[in-house]
């Protein structure tokens, strides 16, 4: 059986950034380490071809009386920049304590690999296991997923299982296991705001139009309302409030605002009235400015009046609104925002449906949910509870992973997902790293975990 955390530091050091040709390399020698490892633990891979970057396909067992496990993962990370903020070298896997350093030890390099050695070590003690378990490991996460979903279609039969398990959620530390049974949805666009045909001397034209970047920063200024909310007719119409159990398990963590506060390094939250800010980063649908653009950027001054502004928006979305349903009432807002002597183009990008998966025993479970999901959900539960002493917690969380919400629609199947990264880890940022304890625990709750659903 190999060593996983010497072969993390193997898979880290691949390169493999989705969003940019320049890794090609970097993307097939993931891909290729991924398939190795899979093939040597016992599993029939095939690696379909998609527009862009392949899907690794690996199955072990054919009794179709076997409960079906597909676990996912991806092998893409995101870019390393900015490069002069790491510590160490960002595909050079760099341990400290109880760390291992590297651009995508958390996401989702180390979580993928917990899978695995779970899953080879299982099958070393008994090869014969009744349970058929199927590795779907993608390699466009990090840029929507764009090519999956034509994925899924076209394979919906060799993949139809009874439930998807996978960890690319967080945890709130390393003593606590919480389950993700919730994500938000996704809308992401861009807006252009275009005045003059070129760029213009700011003291032969300035004071006589409007300059685009002034433009740009009323229009963003409108889409708030100072305590917070975002300000679209209806945009919080279809959001459902969470249930007291939802609320209850949250409470448990007994998190602190100025504890929290202090590890943003932020003075204070901005929190719509009647939340905290951990029940609005899971509860509630967001607005949110990625990026600014327009003008000169370079050292000193240039007195220009730039010809074009833009901004980049994010909208997350909670359970009960969709990115086509709500993609009209935000355009139609946005539009209607133009400032006055200005040309608006919104530029459509990648969106995520929300998800929500309700663990057994509550009181809004559905009726109608699998007895093999119910069972994964209890097998985990047990498996938690022994690796970590105590239960895990249910939360939904306030990111987005697009593809659960395909796989239920195209495959109609739910997911079962215990998070292993940390705060602390750096996801998509620089210095990311992977607690290796957590590492070790979660290997042994994946094994235990699907020793007892194979029961």
């Amino acid at each position: 059986m190999f060593d996983p955390v010497e072969k993390l530091k193997e898979y880290v050091r691949h390169a493999s950034v989705s969003a940019d040709p320049q890794f090609k390399e970097g993307m097939v020698g993931a891909q290729k380490l991924v398939s190795g490892l899979l093939k040597e633990i016992g599993f029939a891979v095939e690696v379909v071809p998609t527009a862009l970057h392949p899907v690794i396909v690996a199955k072990h067992g054919d009794n179709p009386a076997w409960p079906h496990v597909i676990i996912y993962g991806h092998y893409d990370v995101q870019p390393p920049d900015p490069l002069e903020k790491w510590h160490t070298p960002p595909f050079e896997p760099t341990i400290k304590g109880e760390r291992m350093y590297g651009r995508g030890t958390a996401d989702n390099k180390g979580p993928l690999m917990v899978h695995i050695a779970a899953v080879g070590r299982l099958l070393e003690k008994n090869p014969s296991l009744p349970l058929r378990i199927t590795f779907v490991v993608e390699g466009e996460e990090e840029i929507g997923s764009k090519n999956f979903k034509t994925f899924l279609l076209a394979n919906k039969e060799k993949l139809r299982g009874d439930f998807v398990f996978l960890s690319d959620t967080g945890i709130p530390n390393a003593d606590q296991m919480v389950v993700t049974v919730g994500l938000r949805g996704l809308l992401a666009f861009e807006v252009e705001l275009t005045g003059p045909q070129s760029d213009l001397h700011s003291g032969m034209h300035g004071g006589v139009l409007m300059n685009p970047l002034q433009g740009l920063a009323e229009f963003c200024a409108s889409l708030h309302t100072p305590d917070g909310r975002v300000n679209i007719p209806g945009f919080y119409d279809d959001v459902i409030e969470p249930q007291p159990w939802e609320r209850e398990q949250l409470a448990t963590l007994g998190l602190k605002e100025s504890e929290y506060a202090a590890f943003l390094g932020i003075k204070e939250f901005h929190t719509p009235p009647g939340y905290t800010p951990f029940e609005a980063i899971r509860f509630l649908p967001t607005l949110e400015f990625n990026g600014f653009s327009g003008g000169y950027q370079g050292e000193g001054t240039k007195t220009v009046i730039p010809s074009k502004a833009r901004v980049k928006i994010t909208c997350r979305l909670v359970p009960n609104q969709t990115p086509d349903g709500m993609k009209n009432k935000i355009f139609d807002a946005v539009r209607a925002r133009c400032p006055k002597g200005l040309k608006m183009v919104i530029t459509e990008q990648h969106h995520a449906t929300p998800y929500v998966a309700i663990p057994p025993d509550r009181s809004n479970t559905p009726k109608d949910q699998s007895p093999v999901l119910a069972r994964g959900f209890r097998a985990l539960d047990k498996a938690v509870t022994a690796v970590w002493g105590r239960p895990p917690l249910y939360l939904r969380e306030g990111g987005s992973v697009g593809l659960i919400a395909d796989l239920k629609e195209v495959l109609g199947i739910d997911a079962v997902m215990p998070g292993l990264f940390l705060p602390e880890d750096n996801l998509h940022a620089p210095n990311e790293s992977f607690h290796l304890g957590v590492m070790k625990k979660g290997i042994e709750m994946s094994e235990r975990m699907l020793t007892e659903l194979a029961k």
